[in-house]
């Protein structure tokens, strides 16, 4: 299949020259009057001005494959979904106290596509807010639980979440995030919050979920805390793309439930078709959460995040009385987004699409990890979530995260945009939008090749 976006004719010495110019300038001005921790990626950083379907333009009209932006998940640029939203902005656009059938209707929509008893949706701006009001919700469910016997005294809320993993950047979720607060300029772990081990396929270790779970909750109870909520990605992604053992959140999940903890599924990376062969990547592993967190892909780049729960967690939620009000959640523009990227998924088949192009993509890549074995230690993921782990020694297995990065930058110099993450940066991540095919996979494995 061809690439979705038009070709841009080679950009002239003197039209590369001028643009330099204005990279520069704008580059200056960024640095003067922008947070300088807010990250440029590359270490000499692009100047995109337009974006279409699988690629980025930049100011010179160079063309670059995107293999990493899920945020834009059917497509740069998409028509239907800006279409959307503009003719929404130029009707009404307010907030979710006033009655709205197309509120309601994507609500109904946005379910059909999860497991019974998730059926109660709140609506925000992004994936940080809705875990941190997963966060809220939980808390309510602790309290509204019985005291332990023979005490006056309810325990601390206490949190179990993965090594490597981020749920946001917001206060109340850097502390569940240890990619922060174990990374730089992070403070480290709250004494109420307990971290399981990352299992990891690829060396064989920490794979017992149920082993690792009764070992937080003991942890927990120790500490005089009980463990209110268990924060998981369904595939840990800044932790280094590493897809969950098979049966490992099962194991997970009933260790948890049967001490009454709040399972949180994070699909902010993960959910909305990516996996292929399942809407939510939970679903791969057999089992239902508590709650459900979406955002990135969700408005197709217009801020758009949501929490999906039950009606058992909803109402202790509710029951204390304050109004949760979220200024632009569930406004008639964000609704608009979120309803076109859903038609787009199913009209354009792209579930399907990602599953097929997952596959070929793996394989290529497998191809290519047998041609360089002593670079390539892993490949692994589901769908358009792949990670490609670069190692120094395929026998010790020992991360490589200096080769990453330089094969990251060579990509780009080759027009080709793929990123790093994990504990040690050495997992070349690929999640393109979902609208990548057969032929945006061949220009990588070429270029990796």
């Amino acid at each position: 299949m061809e690439p979705t976006a038009t070709r841009s004719n080679p950009a002239t010495s003197s039209n590369n020259s001028s643009s330099s110019s204005s990279s520069s300038s704008v580059l200056h001005l960024r640095q003067k009057h922008y947070g300088k921790n807010a990250a440029l990626s590359y270490k000499e950083p692009l100047h995109i001005v337009r974006g279409q379907g699988c690629y980025l333009y930049d100011e010179a009209g160079s063309e670059y494959l995107d293999c990493v932006n899920n945020v834009a998940s059917v497509g740069h640029a998409n028509p239907q979904v800006a279409a959307a939203v503009s003719s929404q902005l130029g009707c009404l656009y307010t907030n979710s106290r006033y009655l709205s059938s197309d509120l309601t209707s994507y609500c109904q929509e946005l379910t059909a596509t999860l497991p019974d008893p998730l059926q109660v949706v709140y609506l925000v701006n992004s994936g940080s807010e809705a875990n941190d009001l997963a966060l809220r919700m939980a808390s309510a469910a602790a309290a509204a639980q019985p005291h332990i016997s023979g005490s006056s005294l309810k325990p601390q809320d206490h949190v179990v979440v993965m090594a490597g993993a981020y749920h946001g950047h917001l206060t109340s979720l850097i502390p569940l995030s240890p990619y922060k607060f174990w990374g730089k300029g992070g403070q480290g772990k709250q004494d109420w919050v307990h971290v399981m081990p990352c299992p990891d396929p690829y060396r064989g270790t920490n794979l017992d979920g149920a082993a690792a779970a009764r070992a937080v909750l003991a942890e927990a109870a120790a500490a005089g805390g009980r463990v209110a909520a268990f924060f998981c990605e369904s595939i840990i992604s800044c932790g280094g793309q590493v897809v969950l053992p098979p049966g490992y959140l099962a194991a997970v999940y009933d260790v948890m439930h049967a001490a009454g903890v709040v399972c949180v599924a994070d699909e902010v990376q993960t959910g909305f078709a990516r996996c292929g062969d399942a809407f939510w990547a939970f679903q791969t592993q057999g089992v239902v959460p508590d709650i459900v967190t979406m955002g990135k892909p969700m408005g197709n780049g217009f801020p758009v995040g949501g929490l999906v729960t039950s009606h058992g967690l909803a109402g202790p939620f509710a029951a204390g009385g304050m109004e949760y009000f979220n200024t632009y959640g569930g406004n008639n523009a964000a609704v608009a987004a979120g309803r076109a990227v859903l038609q787009e998924i199913q009209q354009q088949q792209l579930q399907q699409r990602a599953g097929d192009t997952g596959r070929y993509l793996q394989a290529s890549l497998r191809t290519l990890q047998a041609r360089c074995p002593q670079l390539i230690g892993d490949v692994r993921g589901i769908g358009l979530f792949v990670g490609l782990e670069i190692v120094t020694c395929p026998v010790a297995k020992t991360p490589g995260p200096m080769f990453a990065s330089a094969v990251k930058e060579a990509a780009k110099a080759r027009r080709v945009l793929l990123s790093t993450d994990g504990p040690a940066e050495n997992v070349i991540k690929i999640k393109p939008p979902l609208v990548f095919g057969r032929a945006e996979v061949d220009r990588l494995a070429a270029v990796l090749g």
